[in-house]
């Protein structure tokens, strides 16, 4: 019996290597956290090695920097790239919130703790996807990723507006800055922010000025649409200095991003490959630089984080070299589900830690049956969350598209 339907692994050839590498990198996420319930002596050893958990972000952000602002540009609406980006992130996160809120009120599942923090400041926080940059702890630890991926939305509609289509050049400065900052050794302490850290003012702030943002820039008036672009992306680039992780990995995140959309420029004919394999090489000899000179614990540690993403640009490069080779259709199918795999199994590892896990004895077999149990439950969440909710957002985005 099949897991997923024809319909849902039968996407378009140039799309199905970017759906395997959202498969692989989904599937080495949720094995790095439910690892550390059923295989944590396993994964202790492992990761001062190899950051499992970094590879497979790493090559979800390439994966994004190729696709999104390539959709921007072939519809060439800000208002309709809103839409479609609401439509397609908001309702599987807005399920998945609710949910571990439910189970934390239930007592099935723990709630990271927000401090003194008000809860609709929280909130508001978390409604903008910036909760990260903001200084308010995510509900689900993997919600932090979130927050680097709506700054890059900020970011690469700042640089449509403006008509700057130099992306590799904008990796090359992002990467170049994260080499500066660590060898400066500037820090999350060092932020110009952190004395506001958290507090209502800046989450209101920062809330307000991304609202704004989106809807002048979502204008038809031209001068609106520049003027909101860039508020967008000055903000985008203050709040990265109050990020989660250190100022370097903020930085290299989104010069990840930005060489993505270098490769498809040059695919697509609109640069050269020797330009888009220089920016890779400026960005892979910064990020590792950065993470030597100034990577969080000791050698080893630092190690791990180097290995994990020096493979993820690796694995990023074998899927654009058979791109146009037809891929196995349950590695494509896993990575149409990937976002919902990416979002769930905290969830669902949240009520095993909370309920039955005390009474295993963590091996192998559980860690297989978790993964039996929440690949069906992923497919279920994409049909009936996220598959109606893209059609929905493509289909009102065409209707409020501009003429």
């Amino acid at each position: 019996m099949r897991l997923l339907p024809a319909s849902l692994t039968s996407g378009p050839p140039r799309l199905g290597w970017l759906d395997a590498l959202r498969g692989i990198a989904a599937l080495v996420v949720a094995l790095d956290h439910s690892s550390n319930t059923f295989m944590s002596d396993f994964r202790r050893e492992l990761m001062p090695q190899f950051n499992t958990s970094r590879y497979g972000i790493m090559v979800f952000f390439l994966v994004s920097g190729y696709i999104i602002p390539a959709s921007l540009e072939r519809h060439g609406c800000v208002r309709r790239f809103w839409i479609v980006r609401v439509f397609r992130v908001y309702p599987l996160w807005a399920a998945v919130v609710a949910m571990i809120l439910v189970l934390g009120l239930c007592g099935v599942a723990d709630i990271r703790d927000s401090g003194a923090q008000n809860a609709g400041a929280v909130a508001v926080a978390h409604l903008t996807l910036l909760q990260e940059l903001l200084g308010t702890p995510s509900v689900l630890l993997v919600l932090w990723t979130l927050s680097y991926e709506m700054a890059f939305y900020l970011l690469v509609v700042a640089l449509f507006t403006v008509r700057v289509r130099q992306s590799a050049a904008v990796a090359v400065g992002l990467a170049v800055l994260a080499a500066v900052s660590a060898t400066a050794g500037v820090t999350l302490e060092d932020s110009a922010l952190s004395d506001v850290t958290g507090t209502g003012p800046l989450i209101a702030a920062g809330s307000t000025t991304m609202v704004i943002a989106i809807c002048c820039a979502s204008a038809t008036a031209h001068t609106l649409r520049v003027f909101g672009g860039v508020l967008g992306g000055a903000l985008a680039l203050v709040l990265l200095l109050n990020g989660t992780v250190p100022v370097w990995e903020g930085l290299v995140i989104l010069a990840v991003m930005f060489l993505g959309t270098a490769v498809h420029r040059a695919e697509h004919g609109r640069s050269s490959w020797w330009y888009a394999a220089g920016t890779a090489v400026v960005v892979v000899a910064c990020a590792v630089w950065s993470a030597h000179r100034y990577g969080d614990g000791d050698l080893f540690t630092r190690r791990g984080w180097i290995l994990a993403f020096l493979l993820a640009v690796l694995t990023f490069g074998v899927g654009l070299a058979v791109r146009r080779r037809q891929l196995p259709r349950p590695l494509t199918g896993l990575g149409v589900i990937s976002y919902s795999v990416y979002l769930v199994h905290p969830v669902l590892l949240a009520v095993i830690a909370g309920t039955v896990a005390r009474r295993w004895r963590a091996n192998l077999a559980l860690e297989a049956a978790f993964f039996a149990v929440l690949l069906p439950l992923c497919f279920l969440t994409y049909r009936y969350i996220e598959a109606p909710c893209h059609q929905r957002g493509r289909e009102l985005g065409r209707r409020l598209q501009p003429p």
